[in-house]
């Protein structure tokens, strides 16, 4: 029986998993975005994240646990100034998988994966506006009604900038 065994090898041996997972990770911290298969990127996905949280500690254990997985000074370096100082009030949730469609030559679906506070394309927060549901007679008049407004508030504005001077 196979209850509860839901880690992806990926096809691959122990040793060349965790390999892989390691260089994709240095990858990820030095680049902040790679391009991968999906499966590729849900593994990375479960393997990172816990080393950003051990990052938010900067102790000498956690250093060296963490780098015990990645085996490279540089990544760990970055790891533990720039991305944890980032991630410190983030309780979670540091990287993002956005698919982007299928590979050419064996149709595998690929993806790319990202660390969340460094984009800042997806970072800006627009407000939407609140929309409610309104019949048309109101929906044309509401616009006619701010148009109105609008040379009031400027002659306001006039009068004041005159009473100024």
């Amino acid at each position: 029986m196979r209850h509860n065994k839901k880690f992806n090898h990926l096809s691959r041996t122990a040793s060349h998993r965790a390999a892989m997972l390691s260089n994709m990770a240095v990858s990820l911290i030095k680049h902040k975005r790679i391009t991968t298969t999906v499966a590729k990127a849900k593994a990375l996905k479960k393997y990172v994240e816990p080393l950003i949280t051990k990052s938010k500690q900067d102790t000498t254990n956690s250093r060296r646990v963490v780098f015990s997985y990645l085996k490279d000074k540089y990544a760990v370096t970055e790891l533990f100034k720039e991305v944890s100082a980032k991630v410190a009030d983030r309780p979670g949730g540091y990287t993002r998988i956005i698919k982007t469609g299928f590979r050419a030559q064996d149709a595998a679906a690929m993806c790319f994966i990202e660390l969340v506070d460094y984009n800042e394309n997806m970072a800006k927060t627009e407000k939407k506006v609140k929309r409610t549901r309104r019949s048309k007679k109101a929906a044309e008049a509401a616009p006619a009604a701010e148009v109105a407004e609008t040379p009031a508030v400027e002659a306001e504005v006039v009068a004041e900038e005159k009473t100024a001077e």
